[in-house]
C-alpha cells in the first residue's frame, strides 16, 4: 500500500451519504469536503443540491480524485479505468448495488467512463460533457501545456501544481477511445445538459466547443435515446446554480422506473 504524503493511503477514498431514497452519487465538481475546500460559499452550493435532491434520493458524495480527505493518486495512475474502478469502489463502499450517477464536466466524462464500464446505472446525467464528439485530444494538449503552470483556478482543487498531470493521464487513456460505439452500448436511461454558453477554456485559455457539441449533435444524440437540455443564457458555471439545474435534472430522473 502506497501512503501520500499526509500519511493517508493513495486508495482511501473519503465520501459521506445523504437522505434516504433512491440511490444516487453526485460525482465531480461536488464533493464530501465542499466547505472544507471551497468555505461557505461552496457549502452552500453543494447544499443547494442535497436540500432539493434528499426528499427522494440518498445521495452519495465523495472527494475525488485525490481531493479532500482523501489520498492522493500517483498522477500517472487516473486513467479512466482506474476512475471507473474507483468510483464503482465508493458505491459499494456506500452500499449501492444499482445507482443513477450525475457528474459534471469532467464529472461528466468520468460518467461516460463508468456507464460504459458497468451495467450497475439506473440512470445517467452527463452534464457539461457532449456524449458524442468530446473533444478529447484539444483536452489533452491543454493539458500538457498547462502541466508545468496549472492554471490559477484550479488550484483551489488541487493540492500541489504536481498532481495537475492527473489529468494528464486521464486524457492520454481516452485519447483514442472508441466514443460512438461505446455511447451506442449505454443502455440506462441518459441525459446530457448543458449551459447554452457553456463553451469554456481549459489549460491556458484553449476554447472547449462543450455546449456548440451538444447543439450541433442534439439530434443525434435524442435518436440514441438521450434526453438533451440546454439552459439558456447560461455558461459552464451554471453547475454552481442548484436552484436552476437540480429542477431540470430531477425532471429526469424522477421519470426513471
Amino acid at each position: 500500500m502506497t501512503f501520500d504524503s499526509a500519511g493517508i493511503p493513495s486508495n482511501h477514498i473519503h465520501f459521506e451519504v445523504h437522505g434516504e431514497g433512491v440511490p444516487l452519487f453526485l460525482g465531480f465538481p461536488l464533493m464530501a469536503s465542499q466547505a472544507e475546500i471551497f468555505g461557505e460559499e461552496g457549502a452552500a452550493v453543494l447544499r443547494g443540491y442535497l436540500d432539493r435532491l434528499t426528499d427522494r434520493y440518498r445521495v452519495l458524495v465523495a472527494d475525488y480524485p485525490s481531493i479532500g480527505k482523501s489520498g492522493s493518486i500517483p498522477t500517472a495512475e487516473l486513467t479512466a479505468d482506474r476512475v471507473g474502478s474507483d468510483l464503482l469502489r465508493v458505491a459499494d463502499a456506500a452500499g449501492f448495488d444499482r445507482f443513477a450517477f450525475w457528474g459534471f464536466s469532467w464529472g461528466g466524462a468520468a460518467g461516460l467512463q463508468l456507464a460504459s464500464r458497468t451495467d450497475r446505472l439506473s440512470a445517467l446525467v452527463c452534464g457539461g460533457w457532449p456524449p458524442l464528439g468530446g473533444q478529447y485530444a484539444e483536452i489533452l494538449q491543454a493539458s500538457r501545456e498547462a502541466a508545468a503552470n496549472p492554471p490559477a483556478g484550479v488550484m483551489a482543487v488541487l493540492r500541489e501544481p504536481a498532481q495537475y498531470a492527473q489529468w494528464v493521464t486521464f486524457y492520454e487513456s481516452v485519447v483514442d477511445w472508441q466514443e460512438a460505439e461505446a455511447i451506442s452500448r449505454i443502455a440506462c436511461p441518459r441525459m446530457t445538459y448543458v449551459g447554452s454558453e457553456g463553451d469554456p477554456t481549459a489549460g491556458h485559455e484553449v476554447p472547449i466547443s462543450i455546449a456548440s457539441t451538444i447543439r450541433a449533435r442534439r439530434s443525434e444524440l435524442e435518436s440514441m435515446g438521450w434526453c438533451v437540455k440546454e439552459i439558456p443564457g447560461r455558461d459552464h458555471s451554471v453547475c454552481l446554480d442548484p436552484a436552476t439545474v437540480v429542477p431540470v435534472v430531477r425532471e429526469f430522473l424522477d421519470a426513471v422506473p
